[in-house]
């Protein structure tokens, strides 16, 4: 499903305008990212599942095309781990 799709299905299931479905759909992303960037950010939707930020260690790797060594820099990534709800309708 595209965002586009969503969007359409949030429309008709709620009786709403799909411009305030994308209002609606823009504020759940910008909150959820707002409240990943603080210190202790973490967004649980019961039922749902959870967000939250961790961080991959600096490691080694090799440029596939030339096979040469390589360092990859530390970064910081977004997880989710599924609700029970969510693992059983799947």
């Amino acid at each position: 499903m595209t965002k586009a799709e969503l969007i359409e299905k949030m429309a008709n299931d709620a009786g709403i305008t799909k411009a305030a479905a994308v209002a609606a759909l823009n504020s759940f992303f910008d909150s959820v990212a707002g409240t990943l960037k603080k210190k202790e950010g973490k967004v649980t939707l019961t039922g749902f599942g959870t967000f939250s930020k961790g961080m991959r260690k600096a490691r080694k790797g090799r440029n596939p095309k030339t096979g040469e060594p390589i360092k990859i820099k530390a970064s910081k990534t977004v997880k989710f781990k599924a609700g029970k709800k969510l693992k059983e309708s799947v």
